[in-house]
């Protein structure tokens, strides 16, 4: 049984930033993709970014780009996703998943998932 738990949620203004963590209890961890997803109330799970196994590939959303960063720390079981100039629209539940697939801005989760963190944004 994998366990991803997410983190750093919380309500926020707009143009603020929030760091959200998952931490995950796979000993291989280090071996997988790891991917946020985020769902809004009424919409569908949709991607926001994933990072390579190494750390040295990232892909993002259209909506997130060049204002969330994926990054992860493979010693600590961790990856971190930093949002800055946060709007309206990026409220919703994000959530980890390990081992998604896909490339660019597509991929597919896997079944790997935390419970989930929210981020509110308030204007």
């Amino acid at each position: 049984q994998v366990e991803l738990v997410e983190s750093g949620g919380g309500l926020v203004q707009v143009g603020g930033s929030l760091r959200l963590s998952c931490t995950s209890s796979k000993h291989t961890f280090g071996s997988y993709t790891m991917a946020w997803f985020r769902q809004a109330p009424g919409n569908k799970r949709e991607f926001v970014a994933a990072i390579t196994w190494s750390g040295v590939s990232s892909f993002y959303a259209d909506s997130v780009r060049d204002r969330f960063t994926i990054s992860r720390d493979n010693a600590k079981n961790a990856v971190y996703l930093q949002m800055i100039s946060l709007k309206p629209e990026d409220t919703a539940v994000y959530y980890c998943n390990l081992g998604p697939s896909g490339r660019g801005s597509v991929f597919i989760p896997s079944n790997y998932w935390g419970q989930g963190t929210q981020v509110t944004v308030s204007s």
